[in-house]
């Protein structure tokens, strides 16, 4: 029994000494990174001056109204960046005609001669089991997207564990990125961790959303990952850094 009790005693102390000598999550502070989401209704940071890659919201197709595209952004973004990408918020699939080619006109009014446009996010939080039908939609606007332009998505992380493969390799055939949420509201998500080993065999390039002011600590294995292309930071507006939905 004393055995006993000094070996459990032992097993408790290391994993203390594991625990306490893992890094913390640290705060996101926007001015580390090069990536950035800008939703409508955010102000503009200094930081998008240097930015690589800029991700603006120009606009939403509701569920309570899948017939309109409402524009959030009529002006066109006057930014000097490498990447510029046209992020459309979805609620649902069931577009009208009419939506998609209201997206398309409107990107190629943002594409510059000085300035191209480097593609069209879908923005879209597709459920694991229904990934099938959402590879299916992508492929289909896909196939009216001018080739000049790229496809990216945003992605839940359970996706890599629960999605079936067949199903994920669609999705990898149709779009050029995936940009994995770290976050939800203004928060980052309990747990992130558990999930992030299981992107390792993901068959696309992807990179990881993180929420500016919120918790964050990348693991070591995550640059080894041949398909990981970094972080795109959320901006929010200063008084919401930090804060929880």
């Amino acid at each position: 029994m004393a055995r006993l009790l000094f070996l459990a005693f032992a097993v408790l102390f290391v994993g203390g000494c594991d625990r306490s000598a893992m890094p913390e999550a640290q705060t996101v502070v926007a001015e580390n990174y090069d990536s950035f989401w800008l939703w409508a209704g955010v102000k503009p940071q200094p930081v998008l001056d240097r930015a690589q890659s800029i991700y603006i919201l120009a606009g939403e197709v509701r569920a309570g109204d899948p017939g309109r595209f409402r524009q959030l952004r009529p002006a066109t973004p006057d930014v000097s960046v490498d990447e510029l990408w046209l992020v459309v918020r979805v609620e649902t699939l069931d577009w009208s005609p009419a939506i998609a080619d209201e997206i398309l006109k409107l990107a190629e009014k943002w594409d510059r001669r000085d300035r191209p446009l480097t593609g069209v996010q879908i923005d879209f939080d597709a459920r694991t089991n229904g990934l099938e039908g959402y590879a299916a939609f992508l492929r289909s606007f896909r196939n009216i997207l001018p080739d000049r332009f790229k496809l990216s998505i945003t992605g839940l992380l359970d996706w890599s564990a629960n999605g079936d493969p067949s199903d994920l390799s669609a999705l990898a055939d149709v779009a050029d990125e995936a940009v994995f949420q770290t976050y939800q509201g203004r928060a980052t998500i309990p747990g992130y961790e558990q999930w992030l080993g299981r992107l390792r065999d993901l068959p696309m390039p992807f990179r990881l959303g993180l929420v500016q002011g919120g918790q964050w600590q990348a693991p070591d294995h995550l640059d080894d990952m041949p398909n990981f292309r970094g972080f795109v930071v959320f901006l929010v507006n200063p008084s919401r850094v930090g804060a929880a939905d």
